[in-house]
């Protein structure tokens, strides 16, 4: 299983104009095969600042994810919403285990 933690920041303001487009990237990825998880939050302290979780089964699987068209619109979309920063991290687990 692999895990992709982090984050992207939006000026302040820019919220409700990404939103369509975050909506359309989280619904697609989700419908993946190989996508367990994929969600983007507001940081509840930090307007700007979203969390991304990203859950993919395998490597195939996300290696697809990084060569659909809808990551293509969505990067594609980065510089008239403003995004520059982003920070995300890719971590390897292993099976889920309740806590």
């Amino acid at each position: 299983m692999l895990l992709i933690i982090g984050t992207i920041r939006l000026p302040t303001g820019k919220l409700e104009q990404a939103r369509p487009a975050m909506e359309r990237m989280m619904s697609a990825s989700r419908a993946e095969p190989g996508c367990l998880e994929y969600s983007y939050a507001q940081d509840v302290l930090d307007a700007g600042l979203i969390r991304v979780t990203e859950v993919w089964s395998d490597r195939t699987a996300l290696d697809a994810h990084f060569r659909s068209p809808h990551l293509a619109d969505w990067r594609a979309s980065w510089p008239a919403l403003g995004i520059g920063e982003r920070n995300l991290v890719l971590y390897e687990a292993g099976d889920p285990k309740p806590t």
